[in-house]
C-alpha cells in the first residue's frame, strides 16, 4: 500500500495507521531493542580482561603519603585548615543562595568564570539548575586543587603525580559525563524521542564486543578508511622483509635524485602511515618530491611468539639491517637516517653501536620528538614509577607482549578530556556515529610491544636513564649518548605531552656531534611533525647560538611562519650528495616483493623472502 493509499484509507475509516499507532509500534520496537542490547551488554562486560591492580592506578602509598603530609601540615597550622574549609563552605553557601534566587526568577545571572569547552551549551549559563551544577563542580574542583597545592613534605615527583591523578578524578566527575546533568544529551534525547539514547547504547555494546569486554571508545569511522586505498597511498614497493619489518622504497617523482638515500624509522608503538595519511599532508610524499630516494621501515605487529625480542634485536635486525639493505640497493656507502619518537631513541643507541664498530654507514641523523635524556620524563612520567611499571612488566611477561590496549589507554589518559570523555559523550549519550577522521583512525590502529623490549625500554631507559648516565648495554656494547657524533638535526614540539621539547633539547645537547641543529615546532607530538607547508598552520623556532639550557635557547630563538619541513630539506641538501638518475625501487639482489604499503601494516605476517 502506498502512502497515498494509507492516507485515503484513514480518511475513509478503513483502519489506516494513526500517529498513536505509530508511536506505540516505535515504543514496542525500542523496548525490544533495549532488551536485546542489554543482554549483549551484560555478556560483553563479562568478557573483559582482568586488569592487574598495579595497572588500575597509582599505589595506595601515594595517597597515604599525601594524606599524612596534609594532616601533618594542618596540625602545625590549624588556621590553614580552617581557612580552606571556611572558604569552601562560604562559597558553597553563597552559591546555593544565589541559585535559589535565580530559580525563583527563572533565569541565571551572567557568569564571569573562564570559558571551558565542556560547558559550551548556553544552558550552563542561563538555566538555574545547570548553572548551579556547573558552578558547584568548579568550586569543588578548585577546593581539591587548593588542598593539593597546600601539601608540603612530598617529593616533587610525588607531588606531580598526586596533582595529575587528582585532576583525573576531578575530570571524571564533571557533570558533562553524566546523562542527568548534560543538557546537550538531554536535549537530543527529547528531540529524537529517545532514539539517541538507544543509538548510544548500541554504540556502547558495539565497542565492548569489539574489544573483548574492554571499554575502548571508537574514535573514528572504521569503514571510512582503507590502508593502501585512501591512506598510505604514496607509490612504492616492499624491497625487503624479515621477522621485524618490511622495508618500503618509494617510487621517484623526479628525473634525478640525491645520491645519499634517506632511511626513515617510525616508532613501532604505532604504524608508519601517520607520515603518509593522505597526499596533502604526507611527509613521505614531500620528501620524495624533493628529489630524495626514500626508504621507510614498516614494523610488524608482534604476537606472543615475539616475547624474547629485545632492544638488541631491534638494533641488529631492525635498524642496522635496514641501513645495510638501503646501501646495497642504492650502491652507496652511507645513508641519512631519521628516527621518530622511540625509533629516534633507538637510532641514537644504534649510532653509538656503529661508532664502536667503526661503521660509518650513517652520514647524518634526524630526530623527530625524541627523548634520549629521561631525567625529566614530562607528563608521561606519572606512569613510570614502580607501582605502574611493575604491573606492566608482569602483564607483558605473562602475555608475551604488552598489548596495545595498555599503551593506548595510557596515552589517552594524558589527554582524557579529548580522547576519552568527549568521544564517550558523543557516542554513548548523544548516539552519534564516530567521525571519518583519518588521524583518529590511525590513533586507534595500534600495535603490541614484545615483552622483553618493553621491559628493557621502560626499566633501562625511561626509569634508569642509562643511555644518558652510565650507559645502556645493547648489541654487545654499552651505548652512551656522547658517542652520537654524526651531524644532527632534531625537532621538538612545543606542546608535546609524550616527549617534552625541553627534555628532547637536553638529550641533543649531550650528544657528541659538533654539527647540531635544533628546531622547535608549534603544536604537539603528531601535529607538530605532520605539518605540511601548504597549510601554514604552525610556525617554528630556530636558534643558531650556543645555549646553556632549553630556557636560554627558547629566549634567544627566532620565530618563523609555516612548516619546518623546508628548513629540514635545506639542511639535508648539502649532506645528501650529488644528483644521480632516479632509482626505481629494488635491485637484482632485492627485487620488489609487492606494492606499498606492504603486508605488515595491515596485520599480515609472511616469512622473509
Amino acid at each position: 500500500m502506498t502512502t497515498d493509499d494509507q492516507g485515503r484509507g484513514a480518511d475513509q475509516g478503513g483502519g489506516g495507521d494513526t500517529p498513536a499507532t505509530d508511536a506505540k509500534e516505535r515504543l514496542e520496537a525500542n523496548l525490544t531493542r533495549i532488551e536485546e542490547l542489554t543482554q549483549r551488554l551484560v555478556g560483553a562486560m563479562g568478557q573483559g580482561r582482568q586488569v592487574r591492580p598495579a595497572l588500575q592506578g597509582p599505589s595506595h602509598d601515594l595517597y597515604m603519603k599525601a594524606a599524612g603530609a596534609y594532616w601533618s601540615e594542618m596540625m602545625r597550622d590549624p588556621a590553614k585548615l580552617m581557612e580552606h574549609q571556611l572558604g569552601y563552605w562560604g562559597k558553597t553557601l553563597k552559591h546555593y543562595v544565589e541559585a535559589q534566587q535565580q530559580a525563583m526568577q527563572g533565569a541565571a545571572s551572567e557568569n564571569e568564570a573562564p570559558k571551558d569547552r565542556r560547558f559550551a551549551n548556553p544552558l550552563w549559563d542561563t538555566h538555574p539548575w545547570f548553572a548551579y551544577i556547573k558552578q558547584q563542580y568548579l568550586t569543588n574542583a578548585e577546593a581539591v586543587q587548593r588542598a593539593i597545592d597546600s601539601i608540603e613534605g612530598l617529593e616533587p615527583r610525588e607531588k606531580k603525580r598526586l596533582d595529575y591523578f587528582a585532576g583525573q578524578i576531578v575530570d571524571m566527575f564533571s557533570p558533562t559525563n553524566f546523562l542527568a546533568t548534560n543538557p546537550d544529551a538531554l536535549q537530543k534525547a527529547l528531540e529524537t524521542e529517545g532514539q539517541s539514547l538507544i543509538d548510544g547504547l548500541e554504540n556502547l555494546v558495539r565497542d565492548l564486543e569489539a574489544n573483548g569486554g574492554d571499554l575502548v571508545v571508537t574514535l573514528a569511522d572504521g569503514d571510512a578508511f582503507r590502508v593502501g586505498e585512501n591512506l598510505a597511498t604514496t607509490p612504492g614497493e616492499v624491497v625487503f622483509r624479515n621477522h621485524l619489518f618490511e622495508l618500503i622504497q618509494y617510487t621517484p617523482t623526479t628525473e634525478d635524485v640525491h645520491e645519499t638515500p634517506i632511511v626513515l624509522f617510525p616508532p613501532w608503538i604505532n604504524k608508519y602511515y601517520i607520515l603518509d595519511l593522505k597526499p596533502q599532508n604526507s611527509l613521505i610524499r614531500h620528501v620524495v618530491e624533493q628529489g630524495h630516494t626514500l626508504f621507510v621501515v614498516s614494523w610488524i605487529n608482534p604476537d606472543a611468539s615475539y616475547a624474547e625480542i629485545g632492544m638488541t634485536d631491534y638494533v641488529e635486525d631492525g635498524f642496522i639491517q635496514a641501513i645495510e639493505t638501503a646501501k646495497e640497493i642504492c650502491g652507496v656507502k652511507k645513508v641519512n637516517a631519521v628516527g621518530y619518537c622511540i625509533a629516534g631513541t633507538t637510532l641514537a643507541i644504534t649510532l653509538s653501536v656503529l661508532k664502536a664498530r667503526k661503521d660509518k654507514s650513517v652520514n647524518s641523523a634526524t630526530f623527530f620528538t625524541t627523548l634520549t635524556d629521561f631525567s625529566d620524563q614530562g607528563e608521561v612520567g606519572v606512569f613510570l614509577d614502580d607501582d605502574f611499571v611493575d604491573g606492566i612488566e608482569a602483564e607483558a611477561r605473562a602475555a608475551g607482549v604488552l598489548d596495545k590496549f595498555y599503551m593506548s589507554r595510557t596515552f589517552s589518559f594524558l589527554r582524557a578530556r579529548d580522547l576519552i570523555y568527549q568521544p564517550a559523550i558523543r557516542s554513548y549519550m548523544m548516539g552519534e556515529a564516530p567521525p571519518a577522521f583519518d588521524l583518529l583512525y590511525w590513533n586507534g590502529d595500534g600495535t603490541n610491544l614484545p615483552a622483553r623490549m618493553a621491559v628493557e625500554y621502560l626499566r633501562g631507559l625511561c626509569q634508569e636513564d642509562r643511555f644518558a648516565r652510565d650507559g645502556f648495554t645493547v648489541a654487545g656494547h654499552t651505548a652512551r649518548i656522547g658517542e652520537v657524533t654524526v651531524p644532527v638535526f632534531a625537532v621538538g614540539c612545543e606542546s608535546d605531552h609524550i616527549a617534552a621539547w625541553d627534555s628532547s633539547w637536553r638529550g641533543i645537547d649531550q650528544m657528541g656531534a659538533k654539527d647540531k641543529t635544533f628546531v622547535l615546532s608549534g603544536s604537539g607530538h603528531i601535529a607538530g611533525i605532520v605539518n605540511p607547508p601548504a597549510k601554514k598552520k604552525y610556525g617554528y623556532w630556530t636558534n643558531g647560538a650556543d645555549a646553556k639550557s632549553p630556557e636560554d635557547w627558547r629566549a634567544g630563538a627566532t620565530k618563523h611562519e609555516g612548516s619546518w619541513w623546508p628548513a629540514w630539506m635545506d639542511w639535508l641538501k648539502p649532506r645528501a650528495g650529488e644528483m644521480v638518475p632516479a632509482r626505481q625501487p629494488g635491485s637484482k639482489a632485492h627485487p620488489a616483493l609487492g606494492p606499498a604499503p606492504g603486508r605488515y601494516v595491515t596485520g599480515g605476517r609472511l616469512a622473509a623472502e
